[in-house]
């Protein structure tokens, strides 16, 4: 059953039906937060609609907003809590044609008590809640922390829309589930966009397979999928009628607070989205991905949603760009630690080389290793090596393997073996 607005009987009066309207054609979650606000500040102040309108009128009513503001201070409301009676009063105002200033000045409105210490979970700590989650939970929370997204473009707050199975590009429907491209694009429409435009993210391996898992159950449960489908659906254990296509925000997150409170932690589900904010700004400072298509999988306002939006797709080749960038944010991403196998044991030696002739890790995080060719990597070697006998002179030598044990006898020490079978020897200090 959709929740109803506590002041819902305001909307009686003309006036206020129309601010409403005006504001539910942009935000449904706004229209409904203001109309409590309006609907609040009247029951505190004795009043209603339009008594307030014709109170707007006289010059101490800004006096009389003054004072209200102090109460609230007196009784230690914050001040991100107060300044939303003064954002509602201009807004009703100004819409009922009042030139309404209201410049109070509010302590601390800037701040919110609630989630100023609030801190961003660790790796550790989300796989602990994901383990909680329910499949359909694991889903959101991996959209979340590993793409991004706000809980309300996964499903909006009226349940009129959400993300679909066609928004995971690349997402093939047979007789199995699979994906077309690891890491997947997942588009985020315009109007499931707190911006109010089309942008896209990412999500790795970790998040594809919580989707595919969770879609290959709902089959198993015996529902039709689709294109149209959506993404997160409604539980089919539950005996009720459906009034909403998709599902509310509200459920979503009451998903992930269930799943939060299961792993004995303490957040907001929003937190999840600072997760992936904060993994992204390290990734960042590491070079492993620009500042511009960070702020566009993040679902920001940029140059490149400038371009995205005025040309409605990008090449190609910037989109592939833009998932191996991504693709390289995932070891500050991702919670599971893949098995070992032959790929990872090589980049793995191969890391291991590269620091041994001198790279730097911020050089190593740069370096494409799943993609070298190795006669490319034997080269990026040879490069370091050649630069290091240039500075240090004598201090390095590329030898035989054979000779190592001459060259520790002369004062070198060893530092690694090269893919063409030398050795790298330094001389001792």
């Amino acid at each position: 059953m959709t929740k109803q607005p506590k002041y819902l009987g305001l909307l009686k009066n003309e006036k206020v039906r129309r601010w409403y309207e005006n504001l539910n054609a942009r935000s449904y979650l706004t229209a409904t937060t203001w109309l409590r606000t309006l609907g609040l500040y009247c029951e505190l102040e004795n009043t209603a609609p339009d008594k307030l309108l014709k109170d707007m009128d006289k010059p101490d009513f800004r006096d009389k907003f003054a004072d209200f503001v102090r109460k609230m201070e007196r009784e230690d409301k914050a001040g991100s809590y107060i300044i939303r009676f003064k954002k509602v009063l201009r807004s009703f105002g100004r819409f009922n044609g009042k030139n309404l200033e209201l410049n109070i000045n509010i302590a601390n409105d800037h701040l919110s008590p609630t989630i100023e210490n609030e801190r961003v979970p660790n790796k550790d700590e989300l796989s602990r809640l994901l383990r909680k989650a329910t499949s359909r939970g694991r889903v959101s929370i991996s959209l979340m922390a590993y793409a991004g997204l706000r809980p309300e473009s996964l499903g909006n707050y009226e349940g009129a829309d959400g993300l679909r199975i066609k928004d995971i590009k690349g997402l093939r429907l047979t007789d199995s589930i699979e994906f077309d491209k690891i890491p997947v694009r997942v588009s985020v429409k315009s109007m499931l966009s707190k911006a109010r435009h089309q942008y896209f993210s990412f999500i790795g391996e970790e998040g594809a397979t919580y989707i595919k898992e969770y879609l290959e159950e709902r089959r198993r449960q015996g529902e039709d999928l689709d294109y149209d489908s959506p993404l997160l659906q409604f539980d089919n254990k539950k005996a009720y009628v459906r009034k909403n296509a998709f599902l509310r925000t509200t459920l979503i997150t009451r998903d992930i607070r269930d799943a939060i409170q299961g792993a004995g932690l303490k957040m907001r589900p929003y937190v999840l989205r600072a997760y992936f904010s904060t993994a992204l700004d390290i990734a960042e400072s590491k070079g492993l991905i620009s500042h511009p298509w960070r702020q566009f999988i993040m679902g920001h306002k940029g140059d490149i949603e400038a371009r995205y939006s005025t040309n409605k797709r990008l090449p190609p080749d910037m989109i592939e760009e833009m998932r191996e960038s991504y693709r390289k944010c995932l070891k500050y991403l991702e919670t599971r630690v893949s098995d070992v196998s032959e790929d990872n044991a090589k980049l793995f030696l191969q890391q291991q080389l590269l620091s041994a002739v001198g790279y730097k890790q911020e050089e190593i995080d740069k370096i494409d290793l799943a993609n070298i060719s190795n006669e490319d990597f034997q080269q990026l070697l040879r490069d370091k090596v050649a630069g290091a006998m240039t500075e240090n002179g004598a201090k390095q030598k590329v030898i035989p393997v054979s000779d190592v044990e001459k060259y520790i006898q002369e004062g070198y020490d060893f530092e690694a073996v090269l893919p063409n079978g030398k050795a790298v020897m330094r001389l001792r200090f």
